[in-house]
C-alpha cells in the first residue's frame, strides 16, 4: 500500500530488542560503579540500616566476606565510611591511625590488593555535634575545619586508599587536602571531590547508616541550595583549578541537568551519587508490590548515564551486577 504522506521512520531502529541493543548509546558495565560500604567498630556486628533494605552496617570480621561478594559480582571499588564507637568536639576518629576506616583499608588492601578504595574524607560521623568542621560561635569554621580535613586525607592515604573523596564542602577544602598529599609524599593519590553537594532532604536514611545527624542546626550554610545551577559550575570550575581529578553532583537523580552541565563544562571524569533516599524510595515501593524494580533502577541509573556520569556511586550496585549477569 503506497500513501502521499511524507515522514521518518524512526520505529525502524526499534524492531526488535536486536536491533534495540545494536543501535543502544548509553550502557551500564559493572565498571560504572562504586558500592559504599558503612564499617562500625565492634565483633560480629551486621545491622541492616532499617530505611535502607539490603544496606548493612558491619564490622572489620565482616569486611573478607564482604570483599569475597563484591568480586564475585565484578564489583571493583568501594566507597568507606565510618560509623565509630566515640565521638567529639573535632571528630579525632577521622584522622585517627587506629580509626576505623583506617583499619577497614588497610584488610581492604591485603585481602583483595586490587579492589579500589575511595575513602570518603570528612568529619561529620566523627563529631558529637554531627557537623562537617570545627564549631565557633555555633556555625562551621571554615579554615580551621581544613586543617582537619587534610589531616584526615593524609591519614586515609597512609592506610592505603586509593582515591581521597573530600564531601565537606568547605571552600578550598581541594587546594588545602592537594598540599597536604603533595607533601606527605602521596603525589599520585587523586581527588574525588564532592564538588557540587546540595542541601538535599535525600540523605535521611544516609544518616541513619552512618549516625551523622546534626545534633543542632543542618548544614545549608555549607551545602548547597537546590534551587541553583549556576552556582554549581562555579564549584566544579574552582575544584578543578584546585586540583581535583574526579568530581562528584550529589544527589543524582533530582539533579541530572546539573550532571550534564558539569559534563559539559569541565574536562573530568563526573561521578553522580544515587544517594539513600533515592535507593530507599525504591526500595520501599517494591517492597510493596508497586514498580518492577529491576526495570525502574536500570531505567534511572542508565539516566545517569545519558546524563554525562562516567562513574556512579550506587547502593544498588549488587543488584545491578546480579541483573547484568542474569
Amino acid at each position: 500500500m503506497t500513501h502521499e504522506w511524507e515522514f521518518k521512520r524512526h520505529r525502524r531502529l526499534r524492531s526488535s530488542a536486536a536491533m534495540r541493543s545494536l543501535v543502544r548509546e548509553s550502557h551500564l558495565q559493572m565498571d560504572d560503579f562504586i558500592y559504599p560500604l558503612f564499617i562500625i567498630e565492634g565483633n560480629n556486628i551486621k545491622n541492616e540500616v532499617p530505611s535502607m533494605p539490603g544496606v548493612y552496617q558491619i564490622s572489620l570480621d565482616y569486611v573478607k566476606e564482604e570483599m569475597a561478594e563484591l568480586q564475585s559480582l565484578g564489583i571493583k571499588a568501594v566507597m568507606l565510611f565510618g560509623v565509630p564507637n566515640e565521638k567529639d568536639e573535632q571528630g579525632t576518629g577521622a584522622f585517627s591511625e587506629s580509626g576505623i576506616v583506617q583499619q577497614a583499608t588497610r584488610l581492604i588492601k591485603e585481602e583483595v590488593p586490587e579492589m579500589l578504595v575511595v575513602a570518603d574524607t570528612c568529619l561529620c560521623e566523627y563529631t558529637s555535634h554531627g557537623h562537617c568542621g570545627v564549631i565557633h560561635n555555633h556555625d562551621v569554621d571554615n579554615d580551621e575545619s581544613l586543617k582537619l580535613h587534610a589531616k584526615t586525607a593524609v591519614s586515609q592515604a597512609e592506610a592505603g586508599a586509593d582515591i581521597i573523596a573530600p564531601s565537606n564542602m568547605m571552600d578550598g577544602f581541594v587546594t588545602v587536602i592537594r598540599q597536604a598529599l603533595d607533601e606527605a609524599g602521596f603525589h599520585n593519590i587523586p581527588i574525588m571531590s564532592y564538588a557540587v553537594k546540595y542541601a538535599s532532604a535525600f540523605y535521611g536514611p544516609f544518616r541513619d547508616a552512618a549516625d551523622s545527624t546534626p545534633q543542632f542546626g543542618d548544614r545549608k550554610t555549607y551545602q548547597m541550595d537546590p534551587s541553583n545551577r549556576r552556582e554549581a559550575l562555579r564549584e566544579a570550575e574552582s575544584d578543578i583549578a584546585e586540583g581535583a581529578d574526579f568530581l562528584i553532583v550529589k544527589p543524582a537523580l533530582s539533579f541530572l541537568d546539573i550532571v550534564r552541565d558539569v559534563r559539559s563544562h569541565v574536562n573530568a571524569p563526573v561521578v553522580a551519587y544515587n544517594v539513600s533516599g533515592e535507593y530507599a524510595m525504591v526500595k520501599a515501593a517494591a517492597l510493596n508490590g508497586w514498580i518492577d524494580e529491576k526495570e525502574l533502577v536500570l531505567e534511572k541509573l542508565t539516566a545517569m548515564k545519558r546524563a554525562g556520569a562516567d562513574l556512579i556511586i550506587s547502593y544498588f550496585a549488587k543488584d545491578v551486577a546480579k541483573w547484568l549477569q542474569g
